[in-house]
């Protein structure tokens, strides 16, 4: 035990720093041991412009490879909010596509937009300035792109929450099948083909206008090569600018009026001030912010699902890197949606049906994004969230948040140890029926629901016996509304005696349809008559046929009572 007074003897001696490298001991690249090295991801991978260049490219490409998802001439919507993420992933689609590309991607890319200033509480002046500077950036990288506002939400059909059939992609053969067939379409006019792909001519596997991207970081075009090629559908008013213009120059009113959309432009009517009202209604009425980040995801996922369905797309690529999702597993988890983390981290989602959501960017963490898109300046437009400038405590996702980037930078391997757990969990059906038609899902997220029985003693069983204590008003309490079956073959109501019954609640209605972690954020909601109409509708129609194929099992008869009948 130490004591007072005690002789610890002399005080260490100070260490003296080691001494700076000399010249010609300096680092080199860890890949082709020449180059002066630019950027450090881990310790000690220090890698040079070039193979770094080369070594997040690769990553990209490879994880579209191992899939093989994607058919070539396949329609693609890529998701963009503006930000680091999924603007680097619209610029590897933009690179693969390019002529120089070594293995040029196959597929016709567009882009998507949702307008989210309404919900996050910006200005009209804020929101039509975020919206110039998104339109300069779409027209510089020549895809065809669709701008939404989240106040169409409240437009939407309620077919958006059905499950669509997908037709089965195939085998490996399929998809190998596919590519020569395509390979083969395009190089069966080669007489004329020839004259086309001389220099200054336009590739015809990139779309529209397509800058290579050499060009896009570099130069921008001639006017000799403005003369060289025809003027495209995006390019028949004005040239777009370069990526340098875009940095350099913030967009103006009259450039961006000077410019009227085309056919591949596609652009909402802005939003009326009853669809803003409405919207900002919703959002104040939520009341913690774990729920409004929760429901603001909700109705995006709906609104771009509805863009993809109607523009003819099948795949929707969205930017989520290494280091979100390894955040998103953790807040999923929290909120209660273990069952679906195959769903909401892996590479597909396949929760729709006929629209698959891919996620290429899984392989890329937050500080390598950052570093490439500095080191080749590509453009982003900042866009405050619905938690900007929020407490660390404020929300579940901020608090997880803070723990992961915190212990990452303590630990450097945390964020890499929860992605692989994440590749590990396996889509299995509940239940087993796999092979069986598709059972309920939730009328939120889409998923399979979650909920155990009523006699079951998990927190799931709970709350489904909570609801189904919820008993009807009796008949003295009945309202004079008609039942919510008085459309289905019967003039008014829906009982069949003699007594009215009376009209169930209908956020019970719309409570039994969700999953458990739905449910939960659902309480931080008072009341449902904020919500979209086609929620609502689409919750009263699922009701409506559930009472129906109840009514028509009382008239079915079973195997086992024709067996007994002709025993008897």
């Amino acid at each position: 035990m130490c004591q007072v007074g005690e002789d610890y003897g002399a005080p260490a001696p100070e260490v003296p720093p080691p001494p700076p490298p000399r010249a010609g001991r300096e680092l080199k690249c860890v890949k082709c041991k020449e180059g002066l090295p630019v950027v450090v991801i881990r310790a000690g991978d220090a890698f040079c412009r070039d193979c770094f260049k080369a070594f997040y490219v690769h990553k990209f490409r490879a994880v579209l490879g191992k899939n093989r998802l994607i058919f070539p001439g396949e329609k693609v919507l890529l998701a963009w909010s503006g930000g680091p993420s999924s603007s680097s992933m619209i610029w590897q689609v933009l690179e693969g596509l390019s002529r120089d590309s070594a293995k040029r991607l196959r597929f016709v890319p567009g882009v998507v937009y949702v307008d989210e200033g309404a919900a996050c509480g910006q200005s009209p002046e804020d929101r039509a300035k975020t919206l110039a500077e998104m339109k300069l950036i779409l027209q510089t990288v020549g895809f065809p792109w669709h701008i939404v506002a989240l106040e169409e939400v409240f437009s939407l059909p309620p077919s958006v929450l059905r499950y669509l059939a997908q037709e089965p992609s195939g085998t490996q053969g399929a998809y190998k099948a596919a590519v020569d067939n395509f390979l083969q379409q395009q190089h069966a006019p080669a007489e004329g083909e020839e004259q086309l792909s001389q220099p200054g001519s336009q590739d015809p596997q990139s779309p529209a206008g397509l800058p290579t991207a050499a060009q896009t970081e570099t130069q921008p075009p001639t006017a000799a090569q403005t003369e060289a090629q025809p003027p495209t559908a995006a390019q028949t008013d004005a040239q777009p600018p370069t990526v340098a213009q875009t940095e350099a120059q913030p967009p103006t009113a009259a450039q961006t009026d000077a410019q009227p959309p085309t056919a591949a432009q596609t652009e909402a009517q802005p939003p009326t001030a009853a669809q803003t009202e409405a919207l900002s209604r919703l959002f104040d009425s939520v009341k913690t912010l774990t729920a409004k980040e929760e429901l603001l995801h909700t109705l995006r996922t709906h609104l771009i699902l509805h863009v993809a369905r109607t523009h003819g797309y099948s795949k929707v690529m969205t930017g989520d890197s290494c280091t979100r999702l390894a955040i998103k597993l953790m807040t999923s988890l929290a909120l209660g949606r273990g069952a679906f983390l195959a769903w909401d981290t892996g590479f597909s989602d396949e929760r729709h049906g006929d629209v698959v959501v891919v996620r290429p960017m899984r392989d890329h963490t937050l500080k390598e994004v950052a570093f490439y898109n500095r080191l080749f300046a590509v453009p982003s437009v900042f866009t405050p969230a619905i938690d900007t400038k929020a407490p660390e405590k404020s929300s579940i996702h901020r608090l997880m948040e803070a723990f992961m980037l915190r212990l990452q930078a303590q630990f450097p391997s945390t964020v890499s140890t929860v992605y692989r757990t994440s590749e590990k969990l396996v889509k299995a059906p509940r239940d087993g029926s796999a092979g069986g038609p598709p059972g309920p899902r939730c009328l939120l997220c889409m998923c399979a629901l979650d909920i155990d029985t009523a006699d079951s003693a998990t927190a799931f069983g709970a709350q489904t016996s909570h609801l189904s204590q919820m008993q009807p008003p009796t008949p003295a309490e009945a309202p004079t509304t008609p039942c919510c079956s008085a459309g289905v073959g019967r003039a008014q109501g829906c009982c069949r005696g003699a007594e009215p019954c009376g009209r169930e609640d209908p956020r019970a209605h719309v409570i039994e349809q969700l999953c458990y972690g739905c449910r939960v954020n659902m309480k931080d909601l008072p009341s449902l008559d904020p919500l979209p109409p086609y929620i609502l509708t689409e919750a009263q129609l699922r009701s409506q046929r559930a009472s129906v194929l109840q009514e028509m099992q009382e008239y079915l008869v079973d195997s086992d009572d024709e067996a007994q009948t002709g025993e008897s």
